[in-house]
């Protein structure tokens, strides 16, 4: 028969961690599933082999979530490793499958703390072998130890600041930095500097990597515009605009971030309501401060409920675990409100620099309009162009779309294009992208093959009907 627990966790990032570690201490049973081999996620990948061998250099705020996998050793919690969840049914039946084969559990409660996804960043020549996402160049270091080489980071953000001091700690400094943010962003944000201030900790971090960078000599290029990646068969170079000037670099690789977004895709399979958020320019879905969504068995936290960084995204996995741990009956309101405070309270510190963070490094305008020439669907070479065309022969919607261009209808399921071609439909139609919509999501969420999908009528699979869980 199908297993029964209270919590399902989906995701082992720093959410998923603290929700899992703090659901258990309230005496509920936990599930948590987890496509990597290893809990972490994307800011703590492989962190229980790697803090040792490469903590000096991956620096001290990657360290610090050995923390968090420790928590995961209470016996309430089961830890599926190397599993990928490709079908939920309402909150209460996850179906996933580890090795080919599939498994399902029913939960009382599901929590969704998939994080967020690198904003997807087309411009001329960003499919060419050698350009790579700055988060997949911190993945192949702390992972296989696998170093870019000859790099110029491009975008805007923080965290082409960290990739780029990591480089310079294994002696591999980039060639430079190639910024979109300008003087005006920065200004803009200045209206925000109350809240810095409080998070003064994050001001300190950027100015202590600006220091480093500048000591091992990297380039710094702000207000660019105009970006192309140059090449061939492979990559080049790098052109772009700044004030008259046109400038061209060489170099081997380039590494594209300019911010992240919530990763909706399973929230979305489910209906949960999503909100287009202006500020932070991509969709989220609609949660309360414990994370629960519009439907009452489901809570999203961590970055999957909006931008908020590691620290954020681990308070917000307690705050959703000790309202969960209310409802079924575990804890006292008066306990959870208690143990609430705490984390509200750190909450409100870590959250405090955020504005002026997304003010101050917004996404890259040239990126969100790209050209008519620029791929927007990788997965099936889908133009900007083609976009702006089917809406003049009508279409209002990412849905309609497919039908004009099977834009989102390749293996990444529209994960990478689908905030862009809202983006594109919105400003085509003159619409706002909430009344534009995005991709309806279905499942199998992820490819799986016609055995994994034959395992669901094993009959040691089939709920009876006096199952708990009904």
């Amino acid at each position: 028969m199908t297993p029964f627990v209270d919590l399902a966790i989906i995701g082992a990032g720093p959410s998923g961690m603290a929700c899992a570690s703090q659901a258990a201490e309230c005496g509920l049973s936990v599930i948590l599933i987890d496509e990597q081999a290893s809990a972490g996620g994307q800011i703590y990948r492989d962190i229980e082999r790697a803090a040792d061998t490469r903590g000096d250099i991956l620096g001290k705020d990657y360290v610090i979530g050995k923390s968090l996998v420790a928590g995961l050793q209470d016996e309430r919690v089961k830890f599926v490793r190397g599993a990928k969840v490709w079908q939920i049914e309402t909150a209460s039946r996850v179906t996933f499958s580890v090795e080919g084969r599939s498994q399902a559990v029913r939960a009382r409660r599901l929590v969704i703390a998939t994080g967020a996804l690198e904003r997807p960043m087309p411009l001329p020549g960003w499919t060419l072998p050698g350009v790579l996402t700055a988060g997949a160049a911190q993945i192949l270091l702390k992972q296989s130890s696998i170093v870019c080489r000859d790099a110029v980071l491009v975008g805007s953000g923080p965290l082409l600041y960290l990739v780029a001091a990591q480089l310079c700690r294994v002696g591999r400094p980039p060639i430079a930095i190639v910024e979109t943010q300008t003087l005006t962003d920065l200004l803009r944000a200045s209206r925000n500097i109350g809240g810095a201030l409080v998070g003064w900790r994050y001001l300190l971090k950027g100015l202590g990597l600006l220091r480093e960078l500048r000591a091992a000599g990297v380039r710094r290029y702000r207000s660019a515009r105009e970006i192309e990646v140059l090449g061939d068969q492979s990559v080049s170079g790098i052109r772009f605009s700044q004030g008259s000037q046109t400038r061209e670099l060489q170099c081997q690789t380039v590494l594209l971030h300019h911010g992240v977004i919530p990763n909706t895709q399973i929230a979305r399979s489910l209906d949960v309501t999503h909100l287009w958020d202006d500020r932070q320019e991509c969709f989220r879905p609609e949660v309360d401060e414990w994370g629960r969504s519009n439907i009452d068995t489901i809570f999203i936290a961590g970055d999957g409920a909006g931008i908020g960084g590691a620290k954020v995204a681990a308070l917000r996995g307690q705050m959703a675990a000790l309202e969960i741990a209310k409802d079924l009956g575990l804890i006292a309101e008066s306990k959870r409100a208690a143990k609430a405070d705490a984390v509200r309270k750190n909450l409100i510190k870590e959250n405090a620099a955020r504005p002026f963070i997304d003010l101050a490094y917004p996404p890259f305008r040239g990126a969100l309009q790209p050209s008519d020439d620029v791929i927007v669907c990788r997965c099936e070479e889908v133009t900007a162009g083609e976009i702006r065309g089917y809406a003049k022969l009508g279409c209002l919607g990412p849905n309609q779309a497919k039908a004009f261009g099977r834009s989102g209808m390749g293996p990444c399921q529209g994960r990478y294009c689908g905030t862009t071609v809202t983006r594109l439909l919105a400003d085509a139609n003159d619409r706002t992208p909430d009344e534009t919509g995005y991709f309806r999501i279905r499942a199998p969420l992820k490819p799986v093959s016609l055995g994994e999908v034959a395992d669901l009528h094993n009959p040691d699979y089939e709920e009876k009907e006096d199952d708990p869980a009904y």
